[in-house]
């Protein structure tokens, strides 16, 4: 007996479209598995686990090779107990805390100039005209660079690490925004006058959403750049009782404590790799709310 088939001629039903709808969502944002919490965790580690024991190995067969001797270039073994070392001492904490504190003031600043800037740039053709192509010139030009006319200003002391580090960031980030909203669909801007959006509300609203990726890869690009600003700054601007990695870093090397100067390298490398992972979260957040994250 045949089955009962049944059709429908007539339009399908609202209930049944937003089912329809609701499915296909499901099917684009969520159709993968789920890996468990320990598989996840194992795939995010051993890619940065693989790289940090061929790091190692590179780094020890460079040693036995004898190129320079080990009082010039020491070895993991050597080393890594002194990082040991090092991390157990108060002192070594506090250089740590004067830099993140430098560090978190320099980009906030940068943060706000450079959005500031950027959304200038984009609401006035004229100012992009007259500072378009400067913003990307300074974001260009090096940093240590600047150095010599901050310590003419501020002299030695921490406004001058700070004017450098926010002319080191603060275009990247102004042009991360610059970006983003040039690459605004243009559909979404019409659509957005037609439902009312105008000035403040149109970029508050549909603008600046729009352009979030971009922007986080800009403040991704500016915390780069003003986290070697202030690392070049430390070793430059030696201010008296104020005891920084990069014032850490510049009296191993006078007193040929090769050992203690790879050990805060690596300290300054590992805080550079926890930021750009705190980043790439972000990202990987706005990737997932948008339905862009991969498999």
């Amino acid at each position: 007996m045949a089955p009962d088939v049944r059709t429908t001629n007539g339009p399908t039903p609202p209930e049944a479209v937003g089912r329809q709808i609701s499915g296909l969502d499901a099917l684009e944002l969520g159709g993968g598995t789920r890996r468990n919490p320990a598989a996840r965790a194992w795939s995010a580690v051993w890619p940065m686990a693989s790289a940090v024991a061929i790091a190692l190995l590179a780094w020890q067969i460079v040693v036995w090779s004898g190129w320079k001797p080990s009082y010039v270039l020491p070895g993991p073994a050597d080393t890594l107990p002194e990082l040991g070392r090092r991390l157990t001492t108060g002192s070594f904490w506090g250089a740590v805390g004067l830099t993140m504190q430098r560090a978190v003031l320099g980009f906030a600043v940068s943060a706000l100039v450079g959005t500031v800037v950027g959304a200038l740039v984009t609401q006035s053709s004229v100012l992009r005209r007259a500072v378009g192509s400067l913003i990307t010139g300074l974001q260009t030009m090096p940093s240590i660079a600047w150095f010599p006319l901050a310590i003419l200003l501020f002299q030695l002391s921490e406004k001058a690490i700070l004017f450098v580090v926010v002319l080191g960031a603060a275009p990247s980030i102004a042009n991360g925004l610059i970006a983003g909203v040039d690459y605004t669909p243009p559909i979404l801007l019409r659509a957005g006058k037609v439902m009312g959006l105008r000035g403040l509300n149109l970029y508050r609203h549909l603008i600046l959403p729009a352009s979030l990726p971009s922007f986080v890869a800009g403040l991704k690009q500016g915390w780069a750049f003003a986290w070697r600003s202030l690392m070049a700054g430390e070793l430059l601007v030696v201010i008296s009782s104020h005891t920084s990695l990069g014032v850490l870093l510049s009296q191993a090397r006078e007193f040929s404590q090769t050992d203690a100067m790879i050990s805060y390298m690596i300290v300054i490398l590992v805080i550079g790799i926890v930021m750009d992972r705190l980043f790439g979260l972000v990202d990987g957040a706005i990737r997932t709310r948008w339905g862009l994250a991969g498999d």
